[in-house]
């Protein structure tokens, strides 16, 4: 018996709460990259708004970046034991006192501990994702899992313009007024139009892993993301991957030991499960240099003989092109992960942002090539990330899928902060001066290109070494095969938490 199916069918009947159940946790997903976007635009002018220096201000992202890393798995682990939509809320909830919090204060110090609460809507994807798996019928779950990964790139989209826009023309208080009546909103939608999952994995909450996890990440992602201020040489990033190195190699033999693990490491092991974090790695890298280099080469000045000088409200609208696509694409997508296996899916999304690398090394001058370049970049991604998640609901039983979602999201996240550290650093040492400061050439943007193509390419040799799953199991995940719900697809609902892992593990 599949109790997929049945926790699933009043969703079928109709209903205007169970027909929202996908927008509203689409727009939750919009508005977490959403949030993580619209402070950009601010970044150069807040020195002066707050009297802080650059270094400071740039905390704001540094701090988002590192409580997203350290809270999407932990949240993902405490929605599988005590409910997702619960955690999902709760999440939404720190996102949007964050926001108040920014939109109260001009104090420095108060804006990054604001912009660390928002870092927790880095889980809202994961955790979505699995109460997808849990309430849709199998039918509708490839599209809507599709729709749900798209978002990430479409709030990104959307973020950028509309922030500019309230920056230009309003106080930039003003932005995260607005972002807080938006996440206002989706709590209170979440709350009206999702209803709590059934499906769980009771137990002790590992704090011990949690708190390891959370210093070696931090160790980890700070020497990244600092490594091109302070120096890679320097004392302290070398003392931060060192201690990285120890802390996460002693967390691993924690986790090894625990009953209870934050994170399943014996699954993670499992070439169908690691094998998509290592892609979902790569994935994240490639497809991060598009928006980086994109925005710094169209705002370069024309006396460089390559920049446009565009200003951020008409960046943020040639990278706007990118999340339509994303948006339209996404039942694409999972038409051919229907057809074809996630894994080919994940495979050409890799392999088209490669080709869009290409367009983009053949002519970064022209505006029009430019966009066209950036948007077949965003079609591959679309591609990618909406063949992670699936890779991952159809390799783990249903009470791990938020722990493993937001594992497989965590190393997007590392894969993004590589390529933020990769990319200053190319730009850094391939400089002339205009004017008399020192802007990137057209040479340094296009070896930036090549690394990220050259990434996507290994990403799709990834992708591809990802065993094919049995026929039955991926028919029984995802599409609603009997046979596939007979073997075990949905299991742990029916036979305890330990059968549907050893199943799953079968399986992988």
């Amino acid at each position: 018996m599949d109790r997929s199916a049945d926790i699933a069918e009043p969703l079928t009947k109709g209903g205007l709460k169970s027909r929202l159940t996908v927008p509203v946790l689409a727009y939750g997903g919009i508005l977490m990259a959403l949030m993580q976007t619209v402070v950009v635009p601010l970044l150069p002018d807040l020195p002066a708004l707050t009297g802080a220096s650059p270094g400071a201000v740039s905390w704001m992202v540094t701090a988002t970046l590192l409580s997203g890393a350290v809270l999407t798995p932990v949240l993902g682990r405490a929605g599988d034991m005590y409910g997702k939509r619960r955690v999902l809320m709760a999440a939404l909830t720190l996102m949007t006192a964050g926001s108040v919090l920014c939109a109260l204060s001009s104090d420095i110090r108060v804006l990054i501990a604001a912009r660390t609460l928002s870092g927790a809507a880095a889980a809202v994807v994961p955790l979505s994702i699995s109460i997808l798996r849990d309430e849709l019928p199998p039918a509708r779950r490839g599209s809507a899992v599709a729709l749900m990964s798209s978002t990430v790139g479409i709030g990104a989209a959307l973020g950028l313009p509309l922030a500019a826009l309230i920056v230009q023309y309003a106080d930039w208080h003003t932005m995260f007024w607005v972002t807080s009546a938006l996440g206002a909103a989706g709590v209170t939608l979440v709350r009206w139009a999702v209803r709590e999952s059934p499906v769980r994995q009771p137990g002790r909450f590992d704090v011990t892993g949690a708190l390891g996890l959370a210093v070696g990440l931090v160790c980890l992602l700070l020497g990244v993301s600092q490594g091109g201020q302070w120096g890679w040489g320097s004392a302290r990033v070398l003392g931060l991957f060192a201690g990285a190195v120890v802390v996460l190699g002693l967390w691993c033999v924690q986790q090894l030991r625990s009953r209870e693990p934050l994170v399943d490491l014996r699954l993670v092991a499992r070439p169908r499960v690691g094998l998509s974090h290592v892609a979902a790695l790569l994935a994240g890298f490639a497809f991060y240099a598009n928006t980086l280099v994109t925005a710094q080469l169209v705002q370069a000045p024309e006396a460089t003989g390559y920049g446009l000088g565009l200003s951020i409200v008409a960046t943020g609208l040639c990278l706007l092109p990118g999340g339509v696509v994303m948006l339209l694409l996404s039942p694409l997508s999972a038409r051919i992960s229907a057809a074809r296996g996630p894994r080919v899916t994940l495979a050409l999304g890799a392999l088209v942002i490669a080709a869009g690398y290409a367009l983009r090394i053949a002519d970064s001058r022209d505006l029009w090539m430019i966009i066209t370049g950036a948007t077949v970049v965003a079609v591959g991604t679309t591609l990618a990330y909406s063949a992670l998640p699936t890779l991952i609901l159809r390799a783990v039983p249903a009470e791990q899928t938020a722990s493993a979602n937001g594992v497989n999201v965590l190393m997007r996240t590392i894969g993004q902060a590589g390529s933020s550290a990769a990319v200053a650093a190319i730009l850094v040492h391939h400089t002339s001066p205009v004017a008399g400061v020192p802007v990137p050439t057209l040479h340094g943007y296009l070896l930036a290109f090549v690394m990220a193509g050259a990434v996507a390419v290994v990403a799709a040799v990834a992708a591809w070494c990802i065993p094919a799953e049995p026929a039955g199991r991926a028919q029984g995940v995802l599409h609603g095969a009997e046979g596939g719900a007979k073997n075990g697809s949905e299991g742990g609902t029916e036979d305890g938490p330990r059968g549907a892992r050893d199943e799953a593990l079968e399986g992988a």
